[in-house]
């Protein structure tokens, strides 16, 4: 292992992960979240050698999830470990906070506002889920006074426009399969074609997942059997069945500790477990997706990345591994070609949201936290992570390795250059006549339900339709519609032109 002890005392360095996966499917005792994020904290300076150091935090910095219910989630985990943190943080809702979290710790720690900071989160869906069942959940309530020092992304608009809200499409798991028939069309495949993709893709991630000790699920699927339908993989939003979708029906924490080098020496931290963040990104793409250009890429990854690798002064040639934002295919593909990775390559370490677990917004911390651990044992190596929030819409780049960069950690907003780039406007409430961009057709448990679909008027403004015709939705799952002339009604009802 390279001899780490020549950098500045305040290079920012990622010391410690933790990782844990509560099994209540298979009868462990269920801990609330604020303990699953204790228990992988502990874990975290366990494994940076120097568990005393966790009465030297400054800063407890929170991914924010719905679904428990603590003021200041920094001050429940620093009571549990026995740290006095003079600032606590919590995100707003976005699976891009993790990567974007340890960008802001490593620009504080490089400027000597802090020198220990702990970067955590955890999900218990099962147990709440149970425990309202039951009556009640029976965890920790904070005061009504109790505040976190910070909420970070505070100003974060919602994230669907009326125009999407009016027409009903407003969920992930609606917005995501159509990007998917997007990027289908404009890559040329037919539905068959862009099935097998599919299916090879997370057939692959399910392979890493296998061998990952903290995957939920650790089990390889074939391709067909991640493609095609079936009782227990039903179709959830054409082209995607339950197997392409992120697998949230999980309890999971994950934690990050992130110190100078300074307070690594300090603390005795062994140099074998430094792992130096080389450079950060972040940006958004056009808020609303009625306002992005095309529905097939992401110019807010392309410009965020490209920028990545020229602070870092690499290329992504030079990149060993990748773990690449994994909700759904869409947003695998869309940001690997943007990053310049092929599909032929691994671009998960952890086997991604639908089997290694999607806990809410805090994936990408259990996704640095192997990371880190995939790069310490792969001496000289990068590793680089993207993280994702909304409708690839909020979005965050670190690279990791165990060498140190050749020039300090910089870390660049890429915001301006993307709010210069063109953009749509919105047809709220449009009707008329159009062209058909994008769809996807919902299905319940036994049928299919509803197609939803983006359109473009002859103005170049996007537009929003929706169908029950059963017709007209098998229509769409065996054929090329995208271009196609149709017309919307009033209602926001779609209908193929003749």
């Amino acid at each position: 292992m390279t001899t780490n002890h020549n950098v500045d005392d305040r290079t920012p360095v990622l010391i410690g992960v933790g990782q844990i996966s509560q099994r209540v499917d298979q009868g462990e005792a269920a801990l609330e979240p604020a303990e699953l994020m204790a228990v992988a904290t502990t874990t975290a300076f366990a494994d940076a050698g120097a568990p005393s150091l966790a009465r030297s935090v400054d800063s407890i910095r929170v991914m924010n999830i719905l679904s428990w219910p603590y003021r200041d989630p920094g001050a429940a985990v620093a009571a549990r470990i026995g740290a006095s943190p003079s600032h606590t943080g919590l995100t707003v809702m976005g699976g891009n906070y993790p990567q974007t979290m340890v960008n802001k710790a490593c620009v504080d720690i490089a400027a000597g506002a802090a020198d220990v900071v702990v970067v955590c989160g955890a999900e218990a869906w099962r147990s709440r889920a149970a425990a309202r069942a039951e009556g009640g959940l029976g965890w920790e309530v904070q005061a009504d006074d109790v505040r976190p020092t910070e909420i970070y992304g505070r100003n974060d608009p919602d994230l669907s426009s009326p125009a999407e809200i009016g027409r009903g499409v407003f969920m992930p798991v609606q917005v995501y399969p159509m990007f998917d028939v997007a990027l289908r069309a404009h890559l040329g495949l037919s539905v068959d074609e862009h099935r097998r993709r599919l299916g090879a893709l997370w057939s692959g991630f399910s392979a890493v997942a296998a061998t990952n000790p903290h995957a939920w699920i650790r089990s390889e699927f074939t391709a067909e059997e991640v493609a095609t339908p079936s009782p227990s993989n039903r179709m959830v939003g054409f082209p995607y069945t339950k197997l392409m979708n992120s697998n949230n029906n999980v309890e999971q924490g994950a934690a990050l500790v992130l110190c100078s080098a300074g307070a690594a020496r300090a603390a005795g931290v062994p140099t074998d477990r430094w792992v130096f963040p080389w450079a950060g990104t972040d940006a958004h793409d056009h808020w609303f997706v009625s306002q992005r250009w095309d529905l097939f890429s992401s110019p807010a990854i392309r410009l965020a990345g490209a920028r990545l690798f020229e602070l870092a002064g690499v290329g992504p040639d030079e990149v060993g591994h990748v773990d690449l934002y994994s909700c759904f295919p869409s947003a695998v593909q869309i940001a690997a070609r943007e990053l310049g990775f092929g599909l032929d390559r691994q671009l998960t370490v952890t086997g991604g949201m639908s089997f290694a677990g999607g806990p809410w917004n805090n994936y990408v911390t259990h996704s640095i936290a192997t990371m880190a651990d995939v790069v310490r044992n792969d001496e000289g190596a990068l590793g680089l992570v993207s993280a994702n929030g909304g409708y690839i819409t909020k979005h965050a780049f670190g690279l990791y390795g165990t060498r140190p960069p050749s020039v300090p950690y910089r870390w660049e907003n890429c915001q301006k250059e993307v709010d210069a780039l063109p953009q749509r406007s919105a047809a709220e409430n449009f009707s008329g006549s159009a062209t058909l961009e994008a769809y996807t057709v919902m299905h319940g448990r036994e049928a299919p339900e509803t197609a939803l679909a983006a359109c473009l008027t002859a103005e170049g403004q996007r537009g929003w339709a929706h169908s029950s015709d059963p017709g007209l939705m098998a229509e769409l799952e065996t054929g090329e519609f995208v271009g196609a002339a149709i017309t919307v009604d009033a209602d926001g009802g779609l209908h193929l032109s003749d």
